[in-house]
């Protein structure tokens, strides 16, 4: 009697857990006006254009109204609760930043566990650490953030950034480090690029006019490098480069090289491409020199000694090579070859006097050691495969730090002895995750068009390929962004649920160099798409999951590759995650700096062939009538001014009128949130409980898969 007891009872386990779940949703309706745009002669339909405006009281309501309807669906998942905790509890470990040293002060970041912000910390030697600076009390709710720091050569003087509510737009305060006093009046209106001193007496830095209109959503594509001496006030900042109305540049980086001799300005109109300017700053009237005139290129100066200076090139190098050359004539023609370009793409930097070139094989880090001559020294030893992070310790230092990391491995932090190419553990994480019961392996599938494309699946070791495994499959695939190993502990938790994570190297990113990039750029995007398509095809074929256990995810150009793939291909999978996504491809450029965007995607007024295409794959676009698309949650930020929520909006819009079925297709709008970067870990870990418990409840579970079994 006992033994039929407990057979029913594993029966009813088993069919509770999975089975068709069904919550009804009220969607809000939204109102359409009857909003036109012309292109080559063809009229386009844009009736949610009002959402556009994020200072509308309307807006405003229609957010409320929508985040209401989710969190009414959202609450009546019955494990929600479960994966906030657990969430929690996995977050929930001491983690460390790698050691850097300014001025007398070894410097490291460090988080408890669950502080919404890391905090600094410094000391002396070996003495106890005290807190430099604590972000968590800039904020009670954690929304305002550290965006940058940068120390003065002798590290007397730091000047750093907040952003506030997630926006690009910064402020930046500057701190006497001994005293730790804040000696300045607040710098504000200040955007991009980055932060540099000139000996104690200044810093650079990047911004652009604040515009008309809304300053989360109007265009800025006018950037300008200023330079600030201390004790005067911002009104007085001198403008260096850049408010040209006949040479526009939309990204000016301004740096200083270490030793206070040169001015260096990369200066670019889209995201990829710089122009290289110089100037000798013992002669402040004196003019730039130009290294480059054009943006073929991605080059950079990496270091420089006297006048003699090193950069790192994709010019004639799609995979990068670094070259010399002197600031006398400093222009292509009389670079010289230091570290040639190979089959593998280079990511350089300096360490201790030596160049450490930092190669990506099939996604996985190899780094090797040159001196400044470009004879090889030796092959730097990793902990394994996965992707090593850091490198750049001054000339006179012996020693440097970097991590080590892959997607089943937390952060560890090494430290190298740069003389002998030796490394040991200089910190480990204490979690309570156990990367010996996981695994991840790297495979190689075809493409829609015959290319090979990587990927990396992890998951629990002993996974049964039965096809009932829930997988997340991520992407991004754009700007020549690569997607290397990299340990997550939202990741991590969907993992112990028995959950497959798998990540392909789409095209369009930089694994394989600038051809690699290009093949999944303007009329060639399609590529991108199709290679995620057939990453999902391939889990599918060899039985890691099937459609009903599938969601599909990716973040910004990640969320533009989720809402063209859910469009073309509803059928693919039961789940699609777009979060923060540029899903108006025939408007993204006309939103704050998104014209910069246009290497990787071209713009409907390119011509007709452009328009054309970019409309054929928009995604706002391509939401049709009567079709059933996946269960969709989308995601977005109400100050995310890097991709503005205008574009999930009118997404979520279309879809919810017009989708066919029961598939729930809401948006979760993150209040006093951005793009994502310094996100609170409070509302990261409510972010992910509801992201992971809407994926699973749609692909039917009823409480938490945790045991593979009990599916």
């Amino acid at each position: 009697m006992k033994k039929l007891i407990l057979s029913l009872l594993c029966l009813i386990i088993l069919v509770s857990c999975k089975k068709e779940n069904k919550l009804t949703v009220n969607y809000p309706k939204t109102k359409t006006i009857d909003t036109k745009d012309t292109y080559f002669d063809v009229e386009v339909k844009d009736p949610y254009r009002w959402l556009e405006d994020d200072r509308s009281p309307e807006t405003e309501t229609w957010v409320k109204t929508q985040n209401r309807t989710t969190n009414n669906y959202l609450e009546n998942i019955p494990f929600r609760k479960q994966l906030k905790e657990r969430l929690s509890n996995l977050w929930n470990y001491e983690k460390v930043g790698a050691p850097f040293i300014k001025g007398k002060y070894t410097y490291f970041s460090k988080n408890d566990g669950l502080q919404n912000q890391n905090v600094y910390y410094r000391n002396i030697d070996n003495d106890d650490p005290e807190i430099f600076l604590n972000p968590n009390t800039f904020s009670k709710d954690g929304t305002v953030s550290l965006g940058g720091m940068s120390f003065s050569k002798d590290g007397s003087l730091l000047a750093y950034s907040i952003s506030e509510g997630g926006s690009d737009w910064r402020k930046i305060l500057t701190m006497n480090t001994e005293t730790k006093e804040i000696i300045e009046d607040t710098i504000i209106d200040v955007k991009f690029g980055n932060i540099s001193w000139y000996k104690n007496e200044g810093f650079y830095y990047s911004s652009y006019d604040k515009p008309e209109g809304s300053e989360l959503s109007a265009k800025t594509d006018q950037h300008k490098v200023y330079y600030h001496k201390l004790g005067t006030p911002q009104k007085e900042d001198v403008l260096i480069f850049g408010g040209t109305p006949k040479e526009k540049h939309r990204y000016i980086y301004a740096a200083v090289t270490e030793d206070n001799t040169y001015l260096i300005i990369s200066a670019s109109i889209s995201t990829s491409g710089n122009k290289l300017f110089i100037k000798d700053l013992s002669n402040p009237s004196g003019p730039f020199i130009t290294i480059l005139n054009h943006t073929d290129s991605d080059t950079q100066i990496i270091e420089n000694e006297g006048s003699k200076l090193f950069l790192v090139t994709n010019l004639n190098a799609p995979n990068k090579k670094i070259v010399s050359t002197n600031i006398t004539n400093p222009t292509p023609e009389n670079w010289i070859d230091v570290i040639p370009e190979t089959k593998h793409v280079l990511k350089a930097s300096t360490s201790g006097g030596y160049f450490l070139a930092h190669y990506m094989v099939d996604a996985i880090s190899k780094v090797k050691q040159y001196d400044y001559n470009g004879n090889f020294i030796r092959d730097i030893k990793l902990p394994g495969l996965g992707t090593a992070d850091g490198f750049g310790a001054k000339k006179e230092e012996k020693s440097d730090y970097f991590s080590f990391t892959n997607y089943n491995t937390p952060s560890s932090i090494y430290k190298l002895n740069i003389d002998t190419g030796e490394s040991e553990l200089h910190w480990k994480p204490s979690i309570t995750f156990n990367s010996d019961e996981y695994e991840s392996n790297q495979v190689f599938y075809t493409s829609k068009d015959g290319t090979k494309v990587p990927m990396i699946i992890t998951h629990k070791k002993g996974l049964e390929l039965n096809g009932k495994n829930p997988t997340i499959l991520y992407g991004y695939g754009g700007f020549n962004i690569s997607l290397t190993p990299n340990f997550s502990i939202t990741n991590a938790v969907w993992m112990e649920q028995g959950g497959v994570y798998a990540v392909p190297n789409l095209r369009g990113g930089g694994e394989y160099g600038k051809a690699w990039h290009d093949a999944g750029t303007k009329l060639r995007k399609q590529n991108v798409f199709d290679d995620f398509i057939a990453a999902a095809e391939y889990l599918k074929a060899n039985k890691y999951t099937s459609t009903e256990y599938l969601a599909i995810r990716g973040g910004s150009n990640g969320g533009l590759l989720v809402g063209a793939t859910m469009t073309q291909r509803p059928d693919l999978a039961k789940v699609a995650l777009p979060a923060v996504g540029v899903l108006d491809m025939l408007r993204y450029h006309t939103f704050t700096a998104g014209a910069g965007w246009a290497y990787d995607y071209g713009t409907a007024e390119d011509n007709k062939e452009m328009f054309e295409y970019l409309k054929n794959y928009s995604p706002i676009h391509n939401v049709k009538s009567g079709v059933e698309y996946p269960s969709t949650l989308v995601t977005t930020g109400d100050h995310d001014d890097r991709v503005v929520p205008a574009h999930s909006f009118k997404f979520a819009a279309e879809l919810q009128s017009k989708q066919s079925g029961n598939n729930p297709t809401l948006i979760r709008i993150e209040t006093d949130a951005g793009h994502g970067a310094g996100t609170p870990v409070s509302k990261t870990i409510e972010q992910y409980a509801d992201i992971f418990g809407f994926t699973l409840y749609n692909m039917g579970f009823n409480v938490l898969p945790n045991k593979t079994e009990e599916k």
